[in-house]
């Protein structure tokens, strides 16, 4: 998937991608959005809004309250690429994501998963 295919998804298309995968492993919906909440700063009604109103995952992004200072601790690879070394600050967010996502989906403990 390009970049710009990408950012320019509607992050309603992607919030049930990240559930799906989530409840696939035994985790919860309510284990994404607390992710969510963390990595980002929105409130739950907040992150409900943005999907109701089908923002895109770029203005999702830029959009957020609070990026999580410690969102930064998030290292290591999604589909082959260091989260890490991403040049374009969106897509890094994106990254973080999926990260947490898979960590959640691998079974690590949520203190973990938000470097607590």
């Amino acid at each position: 998937m390009s970049k710009n295919k990408v950012l320019s998804m509607a992050f309603s298309r992607l919030y049930p991608l990240y559930i799906n995968k989530a409840e696939r492993k035994g985790r919860t919906k309510e284990e994404v959005d607390k992710i969510l909440r963390w990595l980002t700063g929105y409130s739950q009604e907040a992150i409900e809004s943005q999907i109701e109103q089908g923002v895109d995952a770029e203005s999702f992004f830029k959009e957020s309250p609070q990026l999580n200072p410690s969102r930064t601790l998030i290292t290591g690879t999604v589909c082959g690429v260091r989260v890490e070394e991403v040049e374009d600050p969106i897509m890094r967010e994106i990254r973080y994501l999926d990260k947490l996502i898979d960590e959640l989906a691998k079974g690590k403990p949520m203190d973990k998963i938000l470097r607590v």
